[in-house]
């Protein structure tokens, strides 16, 4: 496999069978198909426990004292690497942050001669984030036995531990996942998010999965699960729904932009707003996963509103990466 050409998702193949070791605990987290509902509950289970209210005192542990944890982002972020980064040192872990700038793979390295080099350091646990489809799944195949391996956002793929925040999230607030009404809403075809987290939704037992967008912008069919319902018009993807969740366009993803429409037009026709919301169920609550491009996807005042608990998705972030970290290690641990 050449990895100095993106892949095509489309035939990114299977990574849910790497993900468990041989007792059945999860050793990788790649994505969340092949996850079961007992699996995903426990991983949420684990990160309520981790979760702190604002203004105290962050949740701490020693459950990775002596490990090391290494960030591999080999593309922009904030959120999800920022929140890695503090889950691994709560959790007591040496942390080693890298990007594409200060790598050797700029310099023509292939990434599995970085993760070699950086086993010989004692890395127990790589973080890997790449515009590319199927690096994660790459690293996993070859990697030593006793190091751990995080999908941190691939490509149009996957992105499973902003999934799991997400579900916490709606668990939070619904008490639930089971039966609900969720409305996913912009570039559904470009979006890891969408993916990973219809996945996790289907999977937790959603009463209705609407995935919403322009035309250009709708998945493939066979790029989300049987069960979601593929809508162009706003209203209906609202009506009576108990989640909403905004998406921005992935413009840095997008080859050709016919059709896509420009941000006035996609305002007023696929932006969330108070209006619009009215549709929704009374006490629905308002997501994004950032960034978060106001005015453009969504209403500034909603975004800032007590609907919206998109601030509370970035704490559990923290919670959630705790969480899997800990999972991982517990796994290395055991064999």
């Amino acid at each position: 496999m050449s990895l100095t050409e993106p892949l095509k998702s489309a035939n990114v193949p299977d990574e849910s069978e790497l993900q468990l070791a041989e007792n059945g605990e999860l050793r990788h987290l790649l994505t969340m198909r092949g996850l079961s509902r007992e699996q995903i509950t426990e991983l949420l289970d684990r990160s309520q426990k981790f979760v702190s209210e604002p203004g105290q005192p962050a949740a701490r542990s020693r459950a990775l004292k002596g490990r090391t944890v290494a960030n591999l982002f080999f593309e922009p972020s904030t959120r999800t690497r920022a929140s890695f980064d503090l889950a691994a040192q709560r959790l007591g872990a040496d942390v080693l942050n890298l990007d594409v700038n200060t790598s050797s793979r700029k310099k023509g390295e292939s990434i599995l001669d970085m993760i070699y080099t950086l086993e010989a350091m004692q890395v127990d646990v790589f973080v890997v984030r790449d515009a590319d489809s199927g690096i994660p799944g790459h690293i996993a195949r070859h990697a030593n036995n006793y190091v751990s391996i995080l999908n941190a956002g691939e490509s149009d793929v996957a992105h499973p531990t902003q999934a799991l925040l997400d579900m916490l999230t709606i668990r939070q607030h619904k008490g639930r996942i089971e039966g609900l009404t969720v409305a996913i809403v912009g570039d559904i075809a470009h979006s890891r998010v969408a993916r990973s987290a219809s996945e996790a939704l289907v999977t937790l037992g959603v009463g209705e999965l609407r995935l919403i967008s322009p035309p250009a912008l709708a998945p493939m069919p066979q790029t989300v699960p049987a069960e979601a319902k593929i809508l162009h018009n706003l209203e209906d993807g609202l009506r009576d729904a108990d989640v909403v969740m905004a998406l921005r366009i992935q413009r840095e993803r997008i080859d050709n932009l016919d059709g896509i429409p420009g941000i006035d037009e996609y305002f007023a026709t696929y932006g969330i707003s108070h209006a619009r919301m009215k549709l929704a169920a009374r006490d629905a609550i308002v997501m994004h996963p950032g960034p978060m491009n106001r005015g453009i996807e969504i209403e500034s005042k909603l975004a800032d509103s007590t609907s919206s608990v998109i601030t509370r998705q970035v704490s559990n972030g923290v919670a959630v990466r705790m969480a899997v970290l800990s999972t991982v290690i517990n796994t290395l641990d055991a064999r």
